[in-house]
């Protein structure tokens, strides 16, 4: 384990016992929840998931995973077969069960509003806490807006049967969608916002296999801990953004952005690693957090100084009216009874989220200026119908491009990277193209006779490879192959004493 404090913590409760095996609850099973859980129970904990959603607790006990991600259906039956891992709704029995209880649920935007929703992490949290009968750490991992930690550690103290004797942690997590499970059982950083030595060392109890790999731990107070995720946040949407503020500098130009990307990329003080041009970010994540935290610092009185997180945000949005640009000028002017041919809906590869997605965005604009839009996702169509029931889905990619007058990427997805331009082109009405994630190779569409179109890229602009990391392109096979050798090597599920 890498330690990377300096924090210094109160003397209290150095003298408390740790449970050097704890029982974990984890309150909240979705996409983040579900993860932790599954994860925790396969490196050896007993986990018990807790959910106000019958149905979602009744899919998961039955080994169902309610949301796409590689490698965790696998990983969740076999952890239940181990009799480690166990559901329910009764916040009472996980009060009684856990050591440890990980607050996992959703802080969604507000409506009409730029800032996030807490209600959910602070309803979670009390009706855990009013079952607390004897020492615990309750440990937040939702994204919320700095200050609500130390809130919930009031509002525990004061309605848990065991008051002050219940302590609460801050351990943000950096999972990446399509990537969680290795994310989570060999993640490049954990940290811990805690208030006292024994939250501390309890917590490292809760993550001893994870921290025994090597991981970097920072150990810090409750407030940084939750800037820590926002910052990240805001820092990766703003270089994205800034590489496609380059974009549109290209375009006014005749500059390429690819090749610009792959220069900068070279600067070890830049790196490559988020500096693709494209449609820009969406999800769970980036969009409503940037938001949440410029709404935050205003309330703070420091609103000037992420003021730019507003251009990033406008930035993000003005590529998707650009990709439809592209789109209506391939096309001849007009979109109206052209056939388009959208390719992608989740906003990102091997995820099926659709939130803020940037694809269905762009779809969507198509249809309303009369384009007939035809949209396929790997994995994302029973999530896209039931958002945008408006919309045409096909069932496979060579009905989504048969007879299509325009062909747009829009998620890039390994199906869509990989499809022969040649054989596309058998398929589709005529060879016209828009690359909205530069995933494409330019250099092949060109040759099998396809217009080839890109953001920010001059109109015979030649395929640039641009820079990649191995921690971005990891084989997806090896979260699997990991999950199976940390659960092999865990230890067989013993009873403790509650």
């Amino acid at each position: 384990m890498i330690n990377d404090s300096t924090h210094q913590l109160p003397a209290r409760a150095t003298d408390e016992p740790v449970v050097a095996r704890p029982r974990l609850t984890v309150i909240g099973t979705g996409y983040l929840g579900a993860t932790h859980a599954v994860c925790m129970a396969a490196v050896g904990y007993e986990v018990l998931g807790v959910d106000v959603d019958p149905n979602k607790i009744a899919k998961l006990a039955a080994g169902e995973v309610p949301f796409f991600e590689p490698g965790l259906g696998e990983l969740l039956r076999d952890t239940l077969a181990t009799g480690r891992l166990s559901f329910t709704t009764d916040f009472a029995e996980a009060a009684e069960f856990g050591d440890v209880h990980f607050i996992c649920v959703g802080t969604p935007q507000k409506k009409g509003s730029q800032a996030a929703d807490v209600s959910y992490v602070h309803a979670a949290t009390e009706a855990l806490a009013k079952g607390l009968r004897r020492k615990a750490l309750i440990v937040g991992k939702s994204t919320v807006p700095i200050g609500t930690a130390a809130q919930l550690r009031d509002m525990v103290h004061a309605v848990a049967p065991a008051g002050t004797a219940v302590e609460l942690a801050w351990n943000p997590e950096f999972l990446r969608e399509g990537y969680a499970v290795a994310d989570t059982l060999q993640p490049d950083r954990l940290v811990f916002g805690t208030e006292s030595r024994w939250a501390t060392e309890q917590l490292k109890a809760a993550f001893t296999p994870v921290l025994e790999r090597g991981t970097p731990l920072v150990e810090c107070d409750l407030s940084t801990a939750e800037l820590v995720k926002v910052a990240a946040n805001s820092f990766l949407a703003t270089k994205i953004s800034y590489i496609n503020a380059m974009a549109e500098v290209c375009e006014a130009t005749g500059a390429d952005v690819n090749l610009l990307s792959r220069a900068l990329s070279y600067d070890e003080r830049i790196g490559g690693r988020f500096l693709k041009p494209g449609l820009g970010f969406g999800g769970g994540c980036l969009p409503k957090d940037i938001r949440a935290f410029a709404a935050r610092a205003e309330e703070l009185g420091v609103g000037q100084a992420v003021s730019f997180l507003h251009q990033v945000d406008a930035i993000n949005g003005r590529r998707r009216t650009r990709t439809v640009d592209l789109v209506r000028e391939l096309a001849g002017g007009s979109l109206q009874g052209v056939k388009v041919a959208a390719l992608g809906a989740a906003f990102k590869p091997n995820s099926d989220d659709i939130r803020d997605a940037p694809a269905l965005d762009v779809a969507r604009m198509l249809h309303e200026e009369g384009a007939d839009v035809r949209v396929y996702d790997p994995e994302a169509m029973d999530n896209a119908r039931r958002a945008y029931p408006d919309l045409t889905y096909a069932g496979s990619l060579p009905e989504a491009v048969a007879g299509a007058d325009v062909v747009v990427l829009l998620t890039e997805w390994a199906q869509f990277r990989d499809a022969d331009p040649e054989m596309m082109g058998w398929l589709v009405g005529r060879r016209k193209v828009v690359d909205g994630r530069h995933a494409l190779d330019a250099d092949a569409y060109r040759a099998a006779g396809w217009e080839y179109r890109a953001l920010g890229r001059p109109t015979t602009s030649r395929t640039v490879e641009l820079a990649t990391s191995e921690a971005d392109s990891i084989d997806l096979g090896i979260q699997v192959d990991l999950a199976a050798e940390l659960l092999q090597a865990a230890p067989a599920a013993s009873v403790q004493p509650a």
